[in-house]
């Protein structure tokens, strides 16, 4: 690898109860599924042994259970940073889409329309999130050049990165996607002068049965 390219794991939470439900999450959380929790194992086996210089993970709870068995296998210490959360759904969230539509039906159709600037009650943007998100993992990235760091995250933030990379024209996660995104994949990428580079995306290899592809994270 170049050393002035940051090499990263991208890694998506497992399943949870609400993923496995339909419900919207965003910054709340609900615990490791049974199926979720083998995932997350499966993660820590996979990177026993292997070089990981830094375990970075979003301080939400599922994301934290998700790296713990990666720590416990490598030996080292995670690192929470808030700025990688999934998206702030605001009054959607610990709702299925059907209760959204039937109790907020307003709100739920200008998140229809696909508006990348419309501002969920109580939430944020698509395209307040996409800026987020693309700050903190360029600043993860500059901070740890020439590192090889693993980072556990969640659907919406893997979404916005993948867009970004492949210069698809919104980073905002309410727009129709074609790409996995599934619970407890690794998807590789780079960075280096100030470029996104996929390597491989959707590895869920570590697995031993498919992965949920869900995209209500």
């Amino acid at each position: 690898m170049n050393p002035s390219n940051t090499s990263i794991l991208l890694i998506r939470h497992g399943e949870t109860t609400w993923n496995r439900s339909g419900r919207v999450q965003g910054w709340r959380d609900s615990p490791l599924s049974e199926l979720g929790v083998a995932q997350a194992q499966a993660l820590g086996d996979r990177f026993a042994g292997e070089r990981i210089d830094r375990l970075i993970s979003s301080d939400l709870g599922r994301a934290q259970d998700t790296a713990a068995p990666i720590a416990r296998g490598l030996g080292i210490a995670i690192e929470l940073d808030p700025e990688i959360r999934e998206r702030n759904y605001g009054i959607f969230e610990g709702r299925t889409y059907v209760e959204i539509e039937r109790d907020h039906p307003e709100a739920y159709a200008f998140l229809a329309r696909r508006d990348p600037e419309y501002v969920i009650p109580e939430g944020e943007s698509g395209a307040g999130f996409g800026r987020r998100v693309l700050r903190a993992l360029e600043r993860i990235a500059t901070a740890h050049q020439g590192n090889r760091i693993a980072v556990v995250t969640h659907g919406g933030v893997l979404g916005v990165l993948f867009r970004h990379a492949t210069r698809v024209s919104t980073v905002s996660p309410d727009s129709r996607r074609d790409y996995s995104l599934a619970n407890a994949s690794i998807n590789h990428v780079r960075f280096g002068a100030g470029r996104w580079v996929i390597e491989r995306w959707g590895d869920v290899t570590h697995l031993a049965q498919d992965a949920a592809d869900d995209p209500v994270d």
